[in-house]
């Protein structure tokens, strides 16, 4: 079985992005705004349709079996509105995956965006984490580590505020995927500099912390290839070294790379750089980038064909990075 394990649901119907909108119009009026968690008009049809012709379709025709799927990243929009907007957003984004789950059982397992917002204890998404693995079968979370957009106003990953979340996701043993939402300060692109660099950011606070001395067990998932991390491993290392510790005993026990690299160049330096029993397969198909790369002919967020092509890996080392990895981190998988 080929798992991807980083996906989300960007194809949602237009009853979705009309509730968000509301939302938006509302916390617009009055920040303080609460209100309720209403509902979202979308129909079993609906989301069939937006499945079958996009993500399902790929993954046919890519030759991948399984997707772990999130709701969509870049509209999680932590620094939107307050607490209860985030909430209730939550809930429904949630509640969207697990019915798409429902729907393709086979070809879909679900992970949970959290309801986190600026300025709001990180402890306090410990209850969605217990409602979406408890009652609804979730298999992981994406954490954000800039609940504000692009401004890093909170508390860093290495914090113990995060503790609860890191305490709940040892109880469960499942992992978390640091993953940022959009950007509302100009200075960063969100799906390039702002993912980029947050995924490098998470990746230095995490090294540097005592999160993996207090949580031994704790997984972590650092996406799009992680950053600027295996290009840069010598900087880490020589970091890691200046301060007393050995770089690779620090994390990888504890830290992972999916391989959403858009080209050939890119996969090979990760798998050259990085242990093959960190890495996870991932594409993040109709995500970032959509397009077919004029140099192959091929879409540039077809990743399985890089994992193919690369010619240093033996047969057991794909073997682990398609199907094998991804099982061990996401332990609560039944697929």
């Amino acid at each position: 079985m080929i798992i991807d394990c980083h996906g989300h649901y960007t194809t949602t119907p237009p009853g979705v992005g009309e509730y968000r909108d509301n939302q938006k119009a509302q916390v617009a009026k009055d920040p303080a705004f609460v209100g309720e968690k209403g509902k979202v008009i979308v129909s079993d049809d609906e989301i069939r349709d937006s499945i079958i012709n996009n993500q399902l379709r790929l993954q046919q025709e890519r030759g991948t079996d399984l997707t772990i799927f999130s709701p969509r990243a870049s509209w999680m929009g932590h620094h939107i509105g307050n607490e209860y907007t985030s909430q209730y957003w939550t809930e429904h984004q949630n509640d969207l995956i697990r019915r798409v789950c429902d729907l393709f059982p086979e070809n879909f397992a679900p992970v949970a965006q959290l309801p986190q917002s600026p300025g709001v204890d990180p402890g306090k998404s410990v209850a969605e984490i217990v409602r979406t693995v408890e009652e609804m079968g979730f298999i992981g979370i994406n954490l954000n580590p800039d609940p504000s957009g692009g401004y890093w106003q909170d508390k860093s990953l290495a914090d113990r505020s995060f503790y609860p979340i890191y305490e709940k996701m040892c109880e469960y043993d499942i992992p978390a995927m640091i993953h940022v939402s959009a950007a509302c300060n100009d200075c960063f692109h969100t799906t390039g500099s702002h993912y980029l660099g947050a995924d490098t950011t998470g990746f230095q606070q995490l090294m540097m912390s005592d999160v993996f001395k207090d949580f031994p067990e704790l997984k972590i998932i650092i996406p799009h290839g992680g950053g600027a991390v295996p290009y840069h491993w010598g900087r880490f290392r020589g970091m890691a070294q200046d301060q007393g510790f050995d770089l690779a005993e620090r994390v990888l026990n504890n830290i992972y790379f999916d391989t959403c690299v858009y080209h050939q160049r890119g996969i090979d330096l990760l798998l050259d750089i990085i242990p093959t029993k960190n890495i996870l397969f991932a594409s993040e198909m109709i995500g970032a980038v959509r397009g077919v790369d004029p140099e192959t002919g091929h879409y540039f967020d077809d990743t399985k064909r890089y994992i193919d092509n690369n010619t240093v890996l033996s047969a057991e080392q794909k073997q682990a990075i398609f199907e094998d990895n991804a099982r061990s981190v996401f332990s609560r998988l039944k697929a």
